[in-house]
């Protein structure tokens, strides 16, 4: 008996999820590699500088990181990830299952991202790095912060693995 030609459509990934795979995977690596060059040195730089100095640099780095370019690459994957999960859903295999636990992956990082980054930065945005206090507050900015982004790197380069372990799988 032959394989029926929606097994055969199942058994293997299309131009179009492969596609999609490659942009997700190419994503991921975006986001991973941002927030990684945060971890290793943004962060340490800024921390050799007067308190004053790195928390007004950090304001200013996150005035600017909200533009057009930057959302486009935190959130452009987000939306590909769910077309991927439709996408492959119907079928079965190890580049479905790191197709859904790199989306998830993803998912998670934007998830430390809203949950604990934002409302910091937005917090630290208010404090006049010159005020009686600032200091201490950027030491504890500091700490939590590049600890969640650590975080934060692993889940999106967990994401960009999963993704390029799918394109060779199955």
């Amino acid at each position: 008996m032959s394989p029926s030609p929606l097994n055969e459509l199942t058994a293997v990934m299309t131009e179009y999820e492969r596609t999609l795979t490659l942009v997700a995977a190419i994503g991921a690596g975006l986001c991973a590699g941002v927030f990684f060059a945060f971890s290793t040195f943004v962060m340490p730089a800024l921390r050799t500088l007067r308190p004053a100095e790195g928390m007004t640099a950090m304001q200013a780095i996150n005035r600017a990181a909200p533009n057009g370019l930057f959302m486009s690459v935190l959130f452009g994957p987000l939306i590909v990830c769910g077309l991927l999960v439709v996408a492959v859903l119907r079928r079965s295999g190890a580049a479905t299952i790191y197709i859904v636990i790199g989306s998830v992956c993803f998912l998670a990082g934007l998830v430390v991202l809203g949950a604990y980054h934002v409302p910091k930065n937005n917090q630290l945005d208010t404090v006049d790095a010159h005020s009686v206090g600032a200091d201490n507050t950027w030491s504890t900015y500091y700490t939590g912060w590049t600890a969640w982004n650590h975080v934060r790197t692993l889940t999106f380069t967990a994401a960009a693995t999963c993704f390029t372990l799918a394109l060779h799988s199955d």
